[in-house]
């Protein structure tokens, strides 16, 4: 993992935490990158489900889903880093944020995605 303190993880953890405050209010983004990710919404819920069928997105946990489409908009529609810094990045993310499984269960969909 990178520096807690280096500015991508930074940004990355402020993506999740705006996602996931998004996901309960619906208001107006102001981050170009967000809008983007937001934009692409279907396209990356598409690919959670095909690659996470035994979990339906409303019963995803929330920062997990959060966790899951910011990994996914990088991997699949910006493509800038390795797959391999995106998922780990995912993974620190989860173990920051989610829940005790949340780590395991990123990794395993991420896993399937990149395959």
């Amino acid at each position: 993992m990178r520096s807690p303190n280096d500015p991508r993880h930074l940004r990355r953890r402020k993506i999740v935490q705006l996602l996931f405050e998004w996901q309960f209010r619906g208001q107006e983004i102001a981050d170009k990158r967000i809008v983007d990710l937001v934009s692409n919404l279907t396209k990356i819920d598409g690919i959670i489900t095909l690659n996470a069928p035994e979990f339906p997105i409303e019963k995803i946990a929330n920062m997990d889903l959060a966790v899951l489409r910011l990994a996914v908009f990088e991997l699949l529609i910006e493509k800038r880093e390795p797959p391999k810094a995106i998922i780990d990045e995912a993974i620190e993310l989860a173990k920051e944020f989610g829940g005790e499984t949340s780590p395991e269960f990123i990794n395993g969909v991420l896993g399937k995605i990149i395959k």
